[in-house]
């Protein structure tokens, strides 16, 4: 693939561990930071048929694997960050738009319902994918029509209705991703929500470890429970395997203490998948996305 006739950088055997928010990752084969919308629907058209794509924004809720990824990276961070307001209560967001940006948009214009997007450390793309939520709050609650890409370059408008959407699970059409999303939202005091904000990032701060590398929430709550309380009873907060190591802090959480590699991340998620499995029989499924070869 010719780098010239794009705007955007075009970059071969790029280390992903500096794109993700575990700091972990084996090389991309190719990773494309667009220049903006259309230069990335151009790039995408100009793909070969079955290349494999996938996106990354912030990183988060990502484990790259040590032997990285065959395909094409699509990078969005600082990149795919148009956000307006439509009409009086529809909010235009692409992508590549930082969750807790989205959430402090709508609150300045009185706007209420994605207060709870301040507690996601991801992009809106990746929202958009796995429906991510925190507090109470998920993000295909406030979603109305999407923005979508295919693999042909085409750009497809869809309802919300056209997608199977479940707790942490997406499912939509086969090799479309998401570009833009409009969300609907409740008119209220710009006020209070902001408060609102305030309240739920003091909340996040003191019960999980943010200046930890992290990926957020490893693995799903089952229903009626807490994945953090069941880890924390089978005895597993400081938990080490490796550099990786089950957060002290918030029991859902496995820290990078430096060195950790994919793998020992992978090895410590499936003994705590083990122990919580023989200790009280509820099978744990990851929240996180695990994509890529082991090294």
């Amino acid at each position: 693939m010719a780098s010239h006739a794009y705007k955007g950088t075009l970059l071969n055997n790029e280390p992903l561990a500096k794109y993700t928010s575990w700091r972990v990752g084996g090389p991309a084969q190719r990773m494309y930071i667009p220049e903006n919308k259309a230069d990335l629907i151009d790039f995408v058209a100009g793909l070969p048929n079955g290349e494999p794509v996938y996106w990354i924004g912030l990183g988060s809720n990502l484990l790259v694997r040590d032997g990285g990824i065959r395909g094409t990276v699509i990078n969005t961070r600082n990149r795919l960050k148009e956000m307006r307001l439509i009409d009086t209560d529809r909010v235009y967001v692409e992508v590549g738009v930082p969750c807790a940006h989205v959430a402090r948009f709508c609150s300045d214009l009185g706007l209420t319902g994605a207060e709870f997007l301040a507690g996601i450390p991801g992009t809106m793309g990746g929202a958009l994918k796995m429906n991510a939520g925190a507090f109470g709050g998920e993000t295909w609650q406030i979603v109305d029509q999407l923005e979508m890409l295919n693999q042909q370059g085409q750009v497809l408008n869809r309802n919300k209705h056209e997608f199977e959407v479940a707790y942490r699970s997406v499912k939509g059409i086969d090799d479309e991703w998401f570009l833009a999303a409009q969300l609907k939202l409740a008119k209220g005091d710009s006020q209070v929500s902001q408060l609102q904000i305030k309240a739920l990032l003091e909340k996040r701060n003191t019960s999980q470890p943010t200046n930890k590398p992290t990926c957020g929430s490893v693995f799903k709550n089952p229903a009626g429970d807490h994945a953090a309380r069941l880890i924390e009873a089978c005895g597993l907060k400081g938990y080490r395997i490796g550099g990786a190591v089950v957060s002290e802090k918030h029991a859902n959480f496995i820290e990078n203490q430096g060195n950790a590699t994919a793998v020992d991340i992978e090895t410590l998620i499936q003994h705590i998948q083990t122990q919580v499995q023989q200790q009280f029989g509820i099978s744990l499924q990851t929240e996180v996305c695990r994509i890529g070869d082991e090294a």
